[in-house]
């Protein structure tokens, strides 16, 4: 086993894990396993004896090695394992011990290990620390002889250890950003004195803005720029530098860099160009860049960026090149595109829409989104995460690490390319189903993400959320005074999924008696246009007081009697008498009351109040949703599941045979019909006569991949004749690969009920990794496309939810007679595919297909499995969680 990562402590330096290797040994201080602790002779040697089975890892900081650790099991033991580690003493208390431990328990499980004993001295109150925090079941007992405690990890990954686990990360990575955003010092490498020129535009920024800290410009000639002292070299600086915007041409950045390395700055934002983006040779740079800031323990927003900012009054830091300086607010923005990053500023503050922090993430060498959503996470500043993303580093550790954070601030992103799914060729209903778009759809509604369509899109939700409580349900009322525009925002709601309740007795009863008779006091509320800043007032507050209600929209157009700054006080007023609801106002006019009405939102048409509160609603609705752990299936067979596919992968991997198929999913809990494999057409009788009844042959063949479209599927087969019939007429037609056709053989398999034939599916995206499929199944599954998507690994409520979007969901009800199908053998048999994968990771697609739902149990009639080596991740980027 191989393992390489860079992983961020909780002080937010930087841990480079690496295989062991035996130079190792020499450099290794003679004192470093000293201290009485057991450490076993196998790791001291920093390798694994030949008996047995495990890894021996050790971690660097700062190009010193700083942790020896590894596990071991003999070959007669699977699911145990004996843990060990070291680490050196100046370096302990810096989250080294558990942030490894988590690793070397992540790897163990994927082998099997199920549990890691350690036998440690009974004074060393430390390492029993280490392992009663790390979140895993711990158990100990004394060993009076040996005077050691035996410890005992069970390795399941309970609440408690992904809470604790989530906690660290997130603690590592808002301290390795916290020099970012609250520096105590910033150099800025490039500053100019002539004006326009990038560098001496982020200089000048940082001054206008008034920067509560230190800015030290740093130019080749020295002298002054802008009044300030400028220095030839980073090293020249006097005083206290823990960020450095670097704005040089790219092949002097490396030089700069190392130069800052040498002044201990822990944060660099790279804004120079001329990196991956441009080529192989930007590529050569860009690694060698990142390769010496991660050796440093040095974290890194760029290359190819345009800066960052923090508009919080006690530092005000404005270190980019943009001519606009957004107003303070609670809104944080990650974005992937440095010019739409423009843009995005100008336009905020024409919404007048306030921002806390602001990140121009450029090519993402280092710093990612899952970096800053685990600082703002923690942020008292920030109350809605925007995100505006090109492409994914890591999507899973995305996806954990938002749908956490995700339960205390909402992350509204937008995600270009939609269109770009992608020509892959696929060899399984599953490939094909599987487009990049869906899978991204999957992935943010897992995490509790609220994906918008445009930026537009984007900044409204964020108006909404960054001022109003998230709405407890779909209920809405309208308000209004004018009947077209009232349709309008009813229709645009039922639209969006929302709900136009009626009003209570109560309320209609306080309504009429303010209105006048011609206004309908039904939902939409019609005050007609004569309706005064008042009566806007008391309505408003009359029906935020309504239990039938969630959240109100308030349309306003200007009559000549009434104006409009008049009712954007009233409304803004009533709002805030009942602040547990959420109101969105729609002012259809030029003019402005925008700033009168804050912290209400205001839009321009009902269309995009509607959507907006849509969205928020949705997120509501997961926010309400509880957390839970993947489910565990104690009697999935997993020897036998590893010994299938580790035969397979022995012989190179690819398509399983039918038989290792069935063995397979058998093993992983989910029912198939009896079956036979044969290579004649005696062999095929004999295995009718041997299951009896009505049977089904299905060729089998390397080059069939769709049975039904090759014409390689008989049913109803009752007889020796029938059978040997269909045998000939199906090889006649193929041909057999003896003879250069395409049928191998024919699996004859006992033919099942009747029931609704769904899909259940992985198919491994060399992005998001393996993904989880349910869609109604059958021949027509790619015809149909009613599909939904999750990323593995599924918990009860992802099979729930994707069992419940298909369209074909109304099957299993029981339509037009016919009884309802099993719905919970369904859920079962999602959830314990997830679980093969978990086993076997190795498995690239998987397509059950069809799964035949009956009244009573599913069954796997067709099952096609493909496995090959687990990729190593390309990304390279730091591990945050």
């Amino acid at each position: 086993m191989t393992m390489t990562a860079d992983v961020v402590l909780r002080d937010g330096s930087t841990l480079h894990l690496r295989p062991a290797a035996a130079a190792d040994r020499e450099a290794l201080p003679p004192t470093f396993f000293a201290g009485g602790r057991a450490h076993g002779h196998w790791l001291r040697a920093l390798h694994v004896p030949p008996d047995a089975r495990g890894t021996v890892i050790v971690g660097e900081v700062g190009g010193q090695l700083q942790v020896v650790a590894g596990y071991r099991r003999s070959v007669d033991t699977e699911d145990r394992a004996e843990v060990a580690m070291a680490v050196a003493p100046e370096f302990e208390g810096r989250g080294i011990g558990t942030r490894v431990l988590e690793l070397l328990a992540k790897q163990a499980r994927s082998e099997g290990v199920r549990v890691f004993d350690a036998w440690v001295p009974r004074g060393d109150r430390a390492v029993v620390s280490l392992f009663a925090s790390s979140g895993f079941d711990a158990s100990q007992r004394a060993d009076e002889e040996a005077d050691v405690l035996h410890v005992s990890l069970a390795l399941g990954q309970t609440p408690a250890f992904l809470d604790r686990s989530a906690a660290r990360a997130r603690e590592a990575a808002s301290a390795s950003m916290r020099a970012f955003f609250e520096p105590v010092g910033v150099a800025v490498i490039g500053a100019n004195r002539q004006r326009g020129r990038i560098g001496s535009e982020v200089f000048h920024n940082l001054i206008a803005a008034d920067c509560a800290v230190p800015v030290y410009p740093v130019h080749p000639d020295g002298g002054e720029i802008e009044g300030r002292q400028a220095y030839r070299r980073v090293g020249d600086i006097p005083g206290d530098v823990d960020l450095a915007v670097v704005v040089v041409p790219a092949a002097h950045v490396q030089d700069v860099v190392e130069q800052c390395i040498a002044k201990r700055i822990k944060a660099l934002v790279v804004i120079s160009a001329g990196f991956a983006e441009v080529g192989a040779e930007g590529r050569a740079l860009e690694t060698t860049l990142i390769e010496t800031v991660r050796a440093a323990g040095v974290r890194m927003v760029g290359p190819n960026c345009m800066g960052l900012l923090n508009t919080d009054p006690g530092v005000r830091l404005n270190a980019t090149f943009s001519t606009v300086y957004p107003p303070v607010g609670g809104v944080a923005m990650s974005t992937q595109s440095g010019a739409l990053g423009l843009a995005i500023l100008d336009y905020t503050r024409r919404l007048n829409l306030g921002i806390s922090t602001f990140v121009s993430v450029g090519n993402k060498a280092d710093v990612s989104s899952n970096d800053l959503i685990q600082y703002w996470a923690d942020d008292p500043h920030t109350r809605v995460i925007l995100l505006y993303l090109e492409s994914f580093g890591n999507p899973r550790n995305f996806s954990q690490i938002a749908r956490r954070v995700a339960r205390t601030k909402p992350i509204v992103a937008v995600k270009s390319g939609r269109s770009a799914a992608g020509a892959r060729a696929a060899s399984s209903h599953t490939g094909a189903l599987a487009s990049s778009d869906a899978v991204v759809d999957a992935l943010f509604e897992q995490a509790g993400v609220i994906r918008t369509n445009s930026l537009e899109e984007l900044f409204d939700v964020a108006s909404l959320l960054a001022h109003q409580p998230v709405p407890r349900g779909p209920r809405v009322a309208i308000i209004t005074n004018a009947g077209g525009p009232g349709i309008l925002a009813a229709d645009a709601c039922e639209a969006q999924g929302l709900e136009l309740p009626s009003l209570s007795d109560a309320t209609v009863a306080e309504l009429r008696s303010f209105l006048p008779a011609a206004a309908s006091v039904g939902n939409p509320v019609d005050m007609i246009a004569s309706a005064s800043a008042d009566s806007y007032g008391r309505a408003l507050r009359a029906v935020l007081r309504d239990d039938r209600v969630d959240s109100v929209l308030v349309i306003f157009i200007p009559p000549l009697v009434t104006h409009a700054d008049d009712v954007a006080r009233a409304v803004r007023a009533a709002a805030l008498s009942v602040p547990d609801k959420p109101v969105a106002g729609i002012f259809m006019s030029t003019e402005g009351a925008t700033g009168l009405l804050a912290p209400i939102p205001r839009y321009e048409f009902p269309e995009s109040a509607a959507a907006a509160l849509a969205r928020a609603t949705t997120y509501g609705t997961w926010l309400r949703s509880p957390l839970e752990p993947p489910p565990e299936f104690p009697d999935l067979d997993r020897a036998t599941a590893r010994r299938v596919v580790d035969e397979a992968l022995a012989r190179g991997g690819g398509w399983l045979t039918p038989d290792e198929a069935q063995e397979l999913v058998v093993a992983a809990g989910i029912s198939v019909p009896s079956s036979v494999l044969a290579h004649t057409a005696d062999e095929a009788v004999a295995a009718a006569e041997a299951l009896g009844g009505t049977v089904v042959l299905k060729a089998v063949g390397p080059q069939i991949l769709h049975k039904t479209e090759v014409g390689g599927v008989c049913v109803g087969l009752m007889g020796a004749q029938a059978v040997r019939d269909a045998w000939d007429d199906m090889t006649g037609r193929l041909g057999t690969t003896d003879c250069g056709g395409m049928m191998a053989g024919g699996l004859v398999q006992a033919m099942i009920g009747s029931g609704v034939e769904m899909l259940v599916g992985v198919t491994d995206d060399p992005i998001f990794g393996q993904v989880m499929v349910c869609a109604s199944g059958g021949i027509l599954a790619e015809l149909v496309n009613d599909a939904d998507f999750r990323l593995h690994p599924l918990t009860g409520r992802d099979a729930d939810e994707m069992i419940a979007s298909l369209r074909g969901a109304r099957l299993l009800e029981g339509h037009r007679g016919s009884a309802p199908a099993d719905v919970a053998a369904l859920r079962e048999a999602i959830l314990r595919t997830s679980a093969l994968v978990s086993v076997c990771p190795e498995i690239e697609e998987l397509d059950i297909n069809p799964l035949r739902v009956m009244t009573r149990g599913a069954h796997a009639l067709d099952v096609r499995v493909r496995v090959g080596l687990v990729r190593q991740p390309t990304s390279t980027r730091r591990i945050t969680y």
